[in-house]
């Protein structure tokens, strides 16, 4: 006996949503109406609890997602969306916004690595990575402090040779259960 699958229920669900029109009702622009691109983590508490947070609703900001809103590299996928969101689609800032309790705070390569093994992934290619110049222990670590990380992030987008100097680059941590926002850098300030 099988189950329905979740890819078969969106699809469902999406056919009955196109053909009742339901899409009108977010019907915008791809330029962000608060000319702001937005670095958060994908944690699904922040699916709707940051943009309530935030009074932002649908075509206000242009919305980047990854584990723990890090920049990680400056010239990784990241760092080339947020440069065409503002260069682009009209963004005018920057705010990267981490949040408390998130699975990036701590997490250790070796966990992450021991259930890829589980899965898997097989010693060789793991050390094939590493004789490659891929430090997968390194590319998997979290960090130990959001704020920090947060500030970290700001650094990198801030000091990057092709962002415009002129560009508020802020960053802020939000609680997952209250919608709190704490300022980590404000971006007006030098």
């Amino acid at each position: 006996m099988s189950t329905p699958r979740l890819l078969d229920e969106i699809l469902n669900y999406n056919q009955q949503f196109v053909h009742d029109k339901e899409y009108e009702k977010y019907e915008t622009t791809k330029f962000p109406k608060k000319r702001m691109v937005i670095l958060t983590c994908m944690d699904t508490r922040l699916l709707e609890l940051l943009p309530k947070a935030m009074n932002m609703g649908n075509g206000d900001v242009k919305t980047i997602k990854n584990a723990g809103a890090l920049v990680t590299h400056p010239f990784g996928s990241i760092m080339r969306s947020i440069l065409v969101a503002v260069y682009e689609l009209q963004a005018e800032e920057v705010l990267v916004i981490g949040h408390y309790d998130c699975g990036m705070s701590g997490l250790k390569s070796e966990h992450v690595i021991e259930k890829m093994k589980e899965r898997g992934i097989e010693e060789a290619t793991l050390a094939t990575l590493d004789h490659s110049g891929i430090d997968v222990m390194e590319w998997l670590h979290g960090f130990d402090n959001v704020a920090d990380s947060v500030k970290h992030s700001v650094d990198i987008i801030k000091n990057h040779p092709l962002m415009p100097k002129d560009t508020p680059i802020h960053g802020m941590v939000i609680d997952p259960k209250t919608g709190k926002l704490d300022v980590a850098v404000n971006g007006y300030e030098k």
